[in-house]
């Protein structure tokens, strides 16, 4: 289970569910065209992806 947390204030969350397959989210990069990397959590199935969490105007970091 991906767990993130915010490495300014603390805060975190955990249990992140796909709505369509109620499969948990996990951690993932992807690259942009750009040749950026960028943090997501996706669904394992497939159903899609988002941006990680954000928190205090940064990315939250993954336990995993």
């Amino acid at each position: 289970m991906a767990e993130y947390s915010c490495a300014v204030c603390g805060m975190g969350v955990t249990g992140l569910k796909c709505v369509k397959c109620e499969a948990e989210l996990v951690h993932d990069h992807i690259t942009t065209d750009e040749g950026n990397t960028v943090a997501v959590t996706k669904c394992p199935n497939n159903c899609g992806m988002i941006k990680s969490p954000m928190c205090c105007g940064t990315d939250m970091s993954c336990s995993l």
